[in-house]
């Protein structure tokens, strides 16, 4: 037993899973489906399956703004992380909020992980041209400007993989929930496929910070 126990004490330990937080709104949070299907337990099924140990913490509200993110951006990282993926913005168009507020948002939630050391992927959104040609260019120039100053990895548009359908009537048919807003399952499917490359890539920015 003695002799059992020495072998056992003389074993390294098992590291620990990554912890990666996907801070974001609805679009995070998986809306609308059923909670198997929502993007956080769908990209933690593509990074298991690509050799990833790492658990995925959907810190997604629905409904959240970018103030909401930044109000709560302390109390989530409190709980620890090794990386985070933030998506924030959505809300902020829908309301037509003004796109400097949005930013100063976003910048204290990208400020609040960078100093946690946080390797970050943010995730963007295009505004629309019903607002009017200054606020789409204001508002597009968020996100890659936030990346620049946080050294942070970057997609510029959430819905990207699905805009690249070569007939968007039928992507939008079937890939979206009839609110036209939110994917429905098999949009999260294609999402993630094109977002898990991203997201192995940050995760060796956790990786390589610990090789240090």
């Amino acid at each position: 037993m003695l002799t059992a126990l020495l072998v056992a004490l003389a074993q390294p330990a098992l590291a620990a899973p990554l912890k990666l937080i996907a801070f974001g709104d609805s679009l995070t949070q998986g809306y609308g489906l059923p909670e198997a299907q929502g993007l956080v337990p769908q990209l933690q099924d593509w990074l298991s399956a690509h050799g990833q140990d790492v658990t995925v913490e959907n810190a997604g509200v629905s409904g959240d703004t970018s103030a909401g993110g930044a109000s709560r951006i302390g109390w989530t990282l409190a709980g620890g992380g090794d990386a985070i993926i933030v998506e924030l913005g959505g809300n902020d168009l829908l309301r037509g909020i003004p796109p400097e507020t949005t930013r100063a948002n976003l910048d204290a939630v990208m400020k609040a992980a960078s100093d946690k050391g946080l390797p970050i992927l943010l995730i963007g959104l295009p505004a629309p041209a019903n607002y009017g040609p200054d606020y789409q260019k204001q508002f597009d120039a968020i996100y890659p400007a936030l990346a620049a100053k946080y050294q942070a990895m970057l997609i510029p548009d959430y819905f990207a993989p699905l805009r690249a359908k070569t007939d968007r009537t039928q992507a939008m048919a079937a890939y979206m929930q009839p609110d036209g807003i939110h994917p429905n399952a098999e949009g999260v499917k294609v999402i993630v496929a094109s977002l898990g490359p991203k997201v192995v890539a940050l995760l060796k920015q956790v990786h390589q910070s610990a090789g240090n």
